[in-house]
């Protein structure tokens, strides 16, 4: 295939590329070959500005100057903020293009807020004003489900993270169908809203296999690489019975079946630059249709018999709302973010309060 594989998924389905990513150089790249949108979160975020540090360096400094009593976190903040903004720029003329379906630039609430439904709502509201064309994420934990219907009330796009499982989002789904019916009962318009929710496949991949050595089940390797495909399937097909107007989104990439093997539903694909620049090169040329393909049985079966952590993320009712927030996948992705978040501040610390000794 001569022509690049997003390109022709563009063409011929209602499948759209986002960018995993908000550095401004991937996402100028990114443009020629598709993407409509973008994504980001606290370790994408520190990664864009350790890779551009010498800017960010000096921003940090100036930032710093102008507001002396701010402290490391919020200065952390406050670049990530105009990070995003600034990546947001870039997608604007996407924006218009797709009324406001497409052309966002996804911002991630503050992590540690993760059982706190009102900081994270408030905060959505904040963020969602820091551009037109931003959508806000929310990590879907049991305290936060609130969350997704106030915002959406108050007219933030969003964007859920931290989702693993089928439940997460039905969930998800119901929460912003509540909230976009309160507003269409008040003539609020939603017309330009462009609510997702976002199966980070791979990271259902990674909980399988953390699983499978657990329990020492011994099954094909390859059984285990489909794992996020088949949960991204059976929530699309749910999806699509319940007619619900939030879109689908595929994150967190480990193969190029997280791309090839969900194609031609009404949903986005997000994968990181490096994974882009991979699928380019392959030349793939995928099934458009394959998101409505059925499971192989020698895939789905095994699978469902021998993992009980895979069933709870294939199930409908396979995760009760009460157990999002404690669930491995869950903990494993938050424990990360929080990470980065203390990461970032101590980047910001090294240029404010310079270690001597070095």
């Amino acid at each position: 295939m001569t022509q690049s594989p997003f390109l022709y998924m563009k063409e011929n389905t209602p499948t759209v590329l986002w960018n995993d990513s908000a550095d401004p150089k991937e996402l100028k790249d990114a443009l020629n070959w598709g993407i409509v949108g973008a994504t980001c979160n606290p370790v994408i975020a520190l990664t864009a500005i350790k890779a551009d540090a010498p800017h960010w360096v000096s921003r940090i400094k100036e930032y710093a100057k102008s507001h002396p009593a701010a402290t490391e976190d919020e200065i952390g903040w406050a670049m990530v903020k105009e990070l995003s903004t600034n990546a947001a720029k870039l997608l604007e003329g996407e924006f218009e293009k797709y009324n406001g379906r497409n052309g966002r630039l996804s911002i991630q609430t503050d992590p540690r807020n993760f059982r706190n439904a009102q900081a994270l709502a408030e905060q959505a509201v904040e963020f969602a004003q820091l551009a037109k064309n931003m959508i806000v994420k929310i990590p879907v934990t049991t305290e936060a489900i609130s969350a997704f219907e106030e915002a959406t009330y108050q007219g933030v796009s969003l964007n859920a993270t931290v989702s693993f499982s089928v439940a997460q989002t039905v969930a998800v789904a119901e929460a912003i169908e509540r909230g976009l019916k309160r507003r269409e009962a008040e003539g609020l318009d939603v017309s330009t809203m462009g609510p997702v929710c976002t199966i980070m496949v791979g990271r259902v991949d990674d909980w399988v296999k953390v699983s499978a050595e657990k329990i020492g089940a011994k099954v094909d390797p390859e059984i285990l690489e489909w794992s996020g495909v088949a949960v991204f399937r059976n929530a699309h097909k749910i999806y699509q019975e319940r007619g619900y107007r939030t879109r689908l989104l595929s994150a967190a990439f480990r193969n190029h079946m997280h791309w090839s093997e969900i194609l031609g539903g009404d949903c986005v694909i997000s994968p990181p630059y490096a994974w882009q620049v991979k699928i380019n090169e392959m030349g793939i040329t995928p099934n458009l249709n394959s998101v409505n393909e059925p499971m192989e049985a020698r895939i789905l079966d095994p699978l469902l018999e021998n993992f009980p952590e895979f069933r709870k993320m294939y199930d409908v009712d396979g995760l009760a709302i009460e157990d999002f927030t404690n669930f491995g996948g869950t903990l494993r992705t938050l424990r990360g973010f929080l990470q980065s978040v203390n990461d970032l501040e101590s980047f910001v610390r090294d240029v404010t309060v310079p270690n001597p000794d070095k």
